[in-house]
């Protein structure tokens, strides 16, 4: 079973481990998007996704991050 958009703390977690230099406090929401995307696991419409799940993902990758 892959990951949906409504698993953002699974997302952030993902995304920490792929992507360790970036600040997730200053992402643009395109790219935050190609990511969530591009993640292995991740199995999902790309089209269900909106500005607040984007938003919760990179919320959720700053309190992993901290």
């Amino acid at each position: 079973m892959g990951l949906k958009w409504t698993d953002t703390l699974d997302i952030a977690i993902e995304l920490d481990d792929t992507h360790p230099e970036v600040d997730p406090k200053v992402i643009r929401f395109t790219d935050l998007h190609a990511w969530v995307c591009e993640l292995e696991d991740f199995d999902d419409d790309p089209d269900r996704s909106g500005e607040k799940i984007l938003e919760a993902i990179q919320m959720a990758w700053i309190d992993e991050r901290e």
